[in-house]
């Protein structure tokens, strides 16, 4: 439980940096690197409690990830 607990904030701030990295979000690093590992912790506990997601842990961070980080940013934009 621990390390898949590791792995996906591991994964979650590496999908964080590479999408400020190629332009994808302009959130800055930092707050897209939090936004990212915060959707991983979110789905992680809602897989541990639930017992839905995809097959591997891994690919859960990531998807999770990428949800958190079109979500969080639009729900907080100004009009």
């Amino acid at each position: 439980m621990f390390p898949t607990l590791i792995g996906t904030v591991v994964i979650a701030g590496i999908v964080g940096y590479v999408s400020e990295k190629t332009g994808w979000t302009r959130n800055g690093i930092l707050q897209s690197i939090i936004i990212c590992i915060g959707g991983a912790f979110l789905f992680y506990f809602v897989r541990l409690m639930f017992g839905f997601g995809f097959s591997s842990p891994g690919m859960n961070a990531i998807v999770s990830s990428i949800g958190a980080l079109i979500i969080v940013p639009f729900h907080w934009r100004r009009r």
